[in-house]
């Protein structure tokens, strides 16, 4: 309460306009701003390829994944969230993603998210990403976001609304327990979700008012597009990544860089075998 919290910190020495904007863009969905990005493949491809004669086999989720960790723990403003007015810096990176588990229309879908210190290579996060969806594709699995919306399920249905602004006010006042805020998906640095396994391209991905989650990305299916290169305009095999962010936590020149730093790694995937020094916040 008063502006302290099991999740983060409050920043008590940003500049003044972000000081003011929480206080005029007062939910995520008033502060959403939206960007698209072409990925080529042709790196991805010629990486999986190389790692595949090692016996590793990667994904380009994997890949992806990996470089969302490595940005956030070095560009620290990413892992920020806005609550009740104020900016906070989180205690630890945090990735959630929804996970169906068969295709089909009645198929179960789950969400979870897996905890990271920012420190991590590649091939920790790859083992630790394989091994969460292995266990979560399994029908019998139920993990801790499944259990508290279990719960939820069993209020009945003219309390389920109340019961959820009871809890969105005691998050907004830091008195969420903590027991909901490690299980919920929604207090989270980012989202990823990969629309492409459903066979689509990629989508622009609401935030979410509930929670903390701040960005949110989406990778879509394979296709061709025209690339401007080095000069010169190509056609690539790619994949899009659609990104939705909240414009409160950083400015737009931070957000950019990162995006370059993002498909720096995504051209170089082996820059991200190398374990990474994290970069903190400000106080």
């Amino acid at each position: 309460m008063f502006g302290h919290r099991s999740d983060g910190r409050r920043i008590k020495t940003l500049p003044p306009f972000f000081k003011v904007i929480p206080n005029v863009m007062l939910s995520r969905d008033d502060a959403q701003v939206f960007f698209k990005q072409d990925i080529t493949l042709k790196e991805l491809d010629a990486y999986i390829d190389k790692k595949a004669q090692d016996g590793i086999r990667f994904s380009y989720m994997n890949i992806i994944y990996a470089a969302l960790v490595r940005i956030i723990a070095e560009r620290p403003q990413l892992n920020r969230f806005t609550m009740n007015g104020s900016v906070y810096a989180r205690n630890k990176i945090f990735v959630s993603l929804a996970i169906k588990k068969n295709l089909t229309d009645e198929g179960q879908e789950t969400t979870t998210k897996i905890a990271f210190d920012g420190t991590e290579n590649i091939f920790e996060i790859k083992d630790k990403l394989d091994q969460v969806i292995a266990n979560n594709k399994d029908l019998s699995t139920v993990n801790n976001t499944d259990t508290v919306a279990g719960i939820l399920s069993h209020i009945p249905d003219g309390l389920i609304r109340k019961t959820v602004k009871l809890l969105m006010w005691m998050d907004k006042h830091g008195i969420m327990p903590k027991s909901i805020i490690e299980a919920s998906p929604f207090h989270t640095s980012v989202f990823l979700t990969n629309v492409g396994s459903l066979g689509i391209d990629s989508i622009y991905h609401h935030l979410y008012n509930f929670g903390t989650t701040s960005m949110f990305f989406a990778m879509g299916k394979k296709k061709k597009s025209f690339v401007y290169e080095d000069d010169e305009i190509r056609e690539e095999k790619c994949i899009t990544l659609a990104f939705v962010g909240d414009e409160r936590i950083c400015d737009g020149y931070y957000y950019a860089s990162s995006f370059k730093l993002l498909c720096k790694y995504l051209k170089k995937p082996e820059l991200l075998e190398e374990h990474c020094e994290v970069k903190q916040d400000i106080l």
